[in-house]
């Protein structure tokens, strides 16, 4: 990527191969994924607080170009001499934090990160969606600490992280209701949803409906309206906190019977393995849209940015791109 703005300053060129340190391994991509968040990164949509700092941080440290992608699957291919636990030949998946990277064909990562053995029965593909879906909808349950019996609410539940928090929840025992466009809804029944609001037909926070656990991913609703869809002790888990939010979220929380919650997940390296085990057992699966490969990875992020997208988009990498 070459500055920001539309798919467009996505280039599809030869790069450097990535250097090897001491304690990092070396990652043969053969699958990446184009999120929401990567798309706004490329953009510039963010919030206030974070645009600058990401602009000066393309525009100076990244002024010859900047790799974008944040979770991977593959192959180890080289490892560095303090590293211990990988070796050549493992098939390996996981987030590349804040180094990004990964629409390449190698990525070097430290051994530090949460690297994690892909289970037998799970491909490399399904892998790819668990770093950023996954991991961020089991946080989202964990701080919404859903559990049977609960009611819970995800708004913008079609997308990378909606439909994985959606068979979470519903494997909990909670009642799962989802609301995103109408295209959508069937497949979110699928996956386990008892009930389905189209967005364009019916704002949540007008039923008159309330919930143990509201997880809003996309912040549609104005906060006042949406905590008030919460019942007595109840939950709002912010899925995109940004600083504003989450002051709203302490002073909510300090202010009222009810929890306001606005943070990021970890990336345990346990939680990734349990839930790469959870999607191979066949418990939830990897809700996989389209594909594509690495030379039209521009189209990708297209795709992404119309909205039609239900679950994720891949991107796959091979010798022919």
């Amino acid at each position: 990527m070459r500055g920001f703005g539309s798919p467009d300053v996505l280039r599809y060129e030869d790069a450097a191969d990535p250097r090897l340190g001491d304690d990092e391994l070396l990652v043969r991509v053969r699958a990446t994924t184009v999120t929401a968040g990567d798309c706004e990164l490329r953009s510039l949509d963010l919030p206030l607080s974070t645009r600058l700092p990401v602009w000066l941080y393309g525009t100076l440290a990244k002024r010859n170009g900047w790799i974008l992608g944040q979770e991977l699957a593959g192959e180890v291919t080289a490892v560095g001499a303090d590293v211990t636990d990988s070796v050549v030949g493992d098939r390996v998946f996981a987030p590349t934090l804040f180094r990004f990277g990964t629409y390449a064909e190698y990525v070097s990562l430290p051994a530090s990160y949460p690297i994690v053995t892909i289970p037998d029965g799970l491909s490399v593909e399904e892998a790819a969606t668990i770093p950023t879906g996954g991991a961020n909808a089991l946080h989202a349950l964990r701080e919404g600490e859903v559990s049977a019996g609960d009611h819970v609410l995800v708004n913008g539940a079609g997308g990378s992280i909606g439909t994985y928090a959606v068979q979470l929840a519903a494997a909990r025992g909670a009642e799962v209701t989802v609301v995103d466009s109408a295209e959508k809804l069937v497949l979110l029944g699928e996956l386990g949803a008892d009930r389905a609001l189209d967005y364009r037909e019916t704002g949540f926070t007008r039923t008159g409906d309330r919930y143990d656990v509201v997880f809003d991913i996309v912040g549609s609703a104005p906060f006042s309206r949406a905590l008030g869809t919460l019942r007595s002790n109840g939950r709002y888990v912010i899925g995109n906190p940004t600083v504003a939010s989450t002051l709203r979220a302490r002073w909510a929380t300090a202010s009222s019977d009810r929890r306001v919650v606005a943070s990021l997940a970890d990336y345990e390296t346990g939680d990734l393995a349990r839930l790469a085990e959870r999607v191979a057992d066949e418990e939830i699966r990897a809700v996989v849209d389209r594909r594509y490969p690495l030379s039209d990875v521009a189209e990708a992020h297209r795709y992404v940015e119309s909205g039609r997208k239900c679950g994720h988009v891949l991107v796959t990498v091979g010798r022919d791109d």
